[in-house]
Order: structure tokens, then sequence, then C-alpha cells
């Protein structure tokens, strides 16, 4: 875990970089019906600006309700590192799918001028990111941005 303000951010630089890179691309195979060259050159077009609006909300906005419900409900300072992270994250990917669920149905509606389902849509995509979000963030990208983070600020060195 993070240990003060500058390794927070650079964590969650690179957790949300890998979160988002991962969840543009599914969203687009989604939407085109399977996996193609499409699908990296539209992921990789639309993630500059999707990764933007997912950090300001990470930063601003979700980490700290997230933090502040996993502290308060279901961790203590003194729990074990692994519950902790499991914790935070599970309280970080609830918000985060909603809202860039959102984001994704805004998309559709921007580029279909079809306003009136941007509800219809919003609301059928938060499952679907859901039940990809939760799984690999736990099992894929959280280790993996842990590990990276942890080689790059050892714990207990002066950075």
């Amino acid at each position: 875990m993070p240990q003060n303000k500058r390794e927070s951010l650079i964590y969650s630089v690179l957790m949300c970089f890998t979160m988002v890179l991962w969840m543009s691309m599914y969203n687009v195979t989604l939407h085109l019906g399977g996996f193609s060259k499409e699908v990296l050159v539209k992921g990789w077009i639309g993630f500059p600006v999707a990764f933007a609006f997912a950090m300001c909300c990470d930063w601003f906005l979700v980490s700290r309700i997230a933090k502040g419900f996993a502290f308060r409900f279901l961790v203590r300072p003194d729990s074990t590192p692994l519950k902790k992270v499991i914790s935070i994250s599970c309280c970080m990917v609830v918000p985060m799918v909603i809202i860039m669920s959102f984001y994704g149905a805004l998309e559709v509606c921007i580029r279909s001028g079809q306003w009136g389902s941007l509800g219809m849509v919003w609301l059928t995509n938060i499952p679907k990111n859901f039940i990809m979000a939760l799984p690999f963030q736990i099992l894929i990208a959280g280790p993996f941005v842990r590990k990276i983070f942890r080689a790059a600020f050892p714990v207990d060195c002066v950075q």
C-alpha cells in the first residue's frame, strides 16, 4: 500500500491505467461482437479521455469514499494487509463501474445520437462491466500493479 500522497498518486495512475485500458478493450469487444484489430484501434483511440476522466473520478471522489467505507465497516487499521487490499479494491470497483459505465453509455449515445437509450445502455453496462472489473481487479490488475509499485517503491525505503 502507498505510504504517502506521492506514492498514492503514482499507484493510482498505474492502477487506473491498467483497469481503464483493459475495460476499454473489453467494452469495445462487447460492442463490436468480438475481438479484432479494430477493437485495439478503437479501444486505444478512446483510452486517453476515458483514462483522464477515470483518474479524476478516482483521485478526487471515489478513493476517499471507498477507503472511508472500507475502514469504517470492513477493516481496521490492524487488519491484515491482504484484507485491507481486497476490501479497498472491492469498494473502489463498485462506484468506478457505476461511473465509468455511465461514461461508456454517454459515448455510445454521442456516437449514435440516440439519447433516449442512455439510461438503458447505462443500466445494462453496469452488470457487464462489474462481472469483468471485479475479478480482473482482484486477480490480475491488483497483484500486477502492486508488484510493479513495490519494485519501484520498496517498503520502509525513503523515496
